[in-house]
């Protein structure tokens, strides 16, 4: 039971005339209501507020489909140590609709509270027992405050009043939070939302029969920024130099587009919106073939129809970054929910012997930093690199430590000076890297190179020699050995023997974390590792592998037809281990950390029968 909810268990039959305070270290807050409701905007003022104020802090969503709307959540944890995941339960459960607090009650912990607006809630008896229920008029007390029929635009900044009123929160950061979320607007636009939050933040509260406050954080003041994955992943592109991309929009992609699209010219570059995906990946390979690396990016249907200019950029070897943020497939699929369905694709999508390296951020500070590490990759081994991120990172908020951004930002002007002659496909080099040389070097000797989608000599030119194509296709797959000997081998979180290892990619790495903090807590031989490198594979995992009795791989796809994931497919493949298995999930939401336990516990039950 959380700090909250035990709160209120504790609680004497009288109330008191004035709420007590209590100091805790985290709190679990999840809005329901609908996607037209701005649940999402006070979420998010919640979660940059933590930020603001050097709190650690990682959220959740779900949003509609369809454009007509409907249900709709954002939940917040925010806690003064280290929080790895989003929680699996609430402390506090803010309910605008019979809707909300129907299908969301049983998110609650047992003793927490259910803020509910009620107008619009009629309360179960039978939940009236396990949870402490404080009904608030949110509509019309919002009307009061704002007037008009503006009822619907303001009572999710009445409830965040409400939230901080309950939470004694900086209001005088949220009020900065509000004013720059509708800078640009009308002042009346700006006066009305404050007053919405003032009205709720001014509400007594007299069924709460506490007010929470949260502990000092162990963070120093002023060292941590606040963002999404999306926004990370942008900015990081921004960082390392990118100048040129290109793309059609698609959910969950767009954001990274639209931040591109507006932060590039401010830096001396261009972002085109294409007329489709075949357009944008080929008008981003030749800005990369004309001396700097260029992005494009998509979510799966997008990156399936790249798939023919990927392989045209793995044959000329040409350096590009192509961000995949993923989402719930096959076809439409679920667009706006989480899924880790694209690895085969991302690996393998293209037809030919096509190499290409993929990478996997773990969480929204990774997004940028792996943002930076695919662009140099890209630059250094002259290929394709395809960036998996997903739905969950896209969407959710977290504070990190802030860049260094000083030392971070490079500068990938092209190098023009003249050379005595140029090979880029030259077969000696010994590792299969090619040196390319931007368009208007000159070359001393006369020799031009060419690129082209054909095979091709040293200097680019086509050809039909078998003995080339063989000799052309060993080198492309040499350089990314060569990459694979150089990767990080990924660390064991936990002990570095044991009975199981859990194995993540991507999101995923939060809860696996955490169940494994629990499993240690318990006495349980369980570590975990992340991996971000996924094509190729980094150095040294059969070792890990070897130290551990069972290796159960986490994600977030189907098992297939043969009971494996995609990864663990992909690790079966590379070491032929029988003690790699798969734990999968096709729900569309990311895991828990009650949900990884749950499907590991069989596991852990076949060991100690053995023992």
């Amino acid at each position: 039971m959380s700090e909250v909810a035990t709160t209120w268990a504790k609680q004497p039959d009288t109330k008191p005339k004035q709420p007590s305070r209590l100091k805790v270290s985290e709190a679990v807050i999840r809005f329901a209501g609908n996607s037209q409701d701005g649940i999402q905007a006070i979420g998010g003022f919640l979660a940059r507020l933590a930020g603001r104020s050097e709190q650690e802090v990682m959220t959740f969503m779900t949003i509609p489909a369809t454009i007509s709307g409907g249900a709709s959540i954002f939940q917040v944890r925010i806690g003064s140590g280290e929080v790895l995941s989003a929680g699996d339960e609430c402390d506090v459960l803010v309910a605008f609709y019979q809707h909300s607090y129907e299908s969301h009650i049983n998110s609650l912990k047992k003793g927490g509270i259910v803020l509910y607006d009620a107008e619009h809630v009629d309360p179960k008896p039978e939940w009236q027992q396990d949870y402490n229920h404080v009904g608030v008029p949110i509509s019309s007390l919002t009307i009061e405050a704002i007037g008009g029929t503006a009822k619907d635009k303001g009572k999710n900044l009445f409830a965040l009043g409400l939230v901080a009123k309950m939470f004694e929160l900086n209001t005088t950061k949220l009020e900065k939070l509000i004013t720059e979320r509708f800078a640009g607007k009308d002042t009346s636009v700006v006066t009305t939302a404050l007053n919405a939050f003032h009205a709720g933040y001014g509400y007594t509260l007299g069924e709460l029969m506490e007010t929470f406050q949260f502990m000092e954080s162990h963070r120093a003041a002023g060292d941590q920024v606040v963002m999404n994955g999306n926004e990370a992943l942008a900015y990081g592109l921004l960082a390392a130099g990118v100048r040129f991309g290109a793309a059609y929009p698609i959910t969950p992609w767009s954001e990274v587009m639209e931040i591109l699209r507006r932060e590039l010219p401010k830096y001396g570059g261009t972002f085109v919106q294409c007329e489709d995906e075949i357009a944008a990946v080929s008008m981003a390979m030749g800005a990369s073939y004309a001396g700097r690396v260029a992005v494009t990016g998509s979510s799966g249907p997008g990156i399936s129809l790249k798939s023919e200019s990927i392989s045209w950029g793995v044959m000329a070897e040409v350096p590009l970054v192509i961000v995949d943020v993923q989402r719930g497939g096959p076809s439409t699929g679920l667009p706006t929910s989480v899924e880790q369905s694209d690895l085969n694709i991302a690996c393998y999508g293209g037809h030919g012997d096509a190499p290409r390296v993929v990478v996997a951020p773990a969480n929204v500070e990774d997004c940028f930093y792996t943002a930076i590490e695919a662009v140099n990759i890209a630059r250094t081994f002259s290929v394709p690199v395809i960036v998996l991120s997903d739905q969950s990172i896209a969407t959710r908020i977290e504070a990190l430590p802030e860049p260094k951004i000083q030392k971070i930002c490079q500068d990938l002007t092209p190098n023009l000076r003249p050379v005595a002659d140029h090979k880029p496909y030259d077969l000696s080099s010994p590792d299969g890297i090619p040196e390319h040389h931007a368009p208007g070097t000159r070359i001393l000797s006369g020799k031009y190179p060419i690129l082209t989608g054909l095979e091709h000599d040293e200097y680019g030119h086509p050809t039909a020699s078998p003995k080339l194509h063989a000799a052309m296709t060993a080198k492309r797959r040499r350089k990314l050995q060569e990459l694979s000997s150089s990767l990080p081998t990924p660390r064991v979180y936990g002990p570095e023997e044991g009975d199981i290892l859990l194995v993540g990619w991507g999101s995923t790495v939060g809860p696996i974390r955490e169940a494994v903090d629990r499993y240690l807590a318990a006495g349980d031989k369980v570590s975990s590792i992340h991996i971000r490198h996924l094509n190729p594979l980094p150095p040294g995992l059969d070792i890990i592998f070897g130290n551990f009795r069972q290796v159960l791989v986490i994600e977030m796809n189907d098992e297939g037809l043969y009971g494996y994931g995609q990864l663990a497919a992909l690790l079966r493949a590379r070491f032929m281990d029988k003690r790699l298995r798969s734990i999968t999930k096709t729900d569309g939401l990311t895991w828990k950390v009650k949900e990884i336990r749950e499907r590991v516990k069989p596991f852990l039950s076949d060991f100690a029968r053995r023992r």
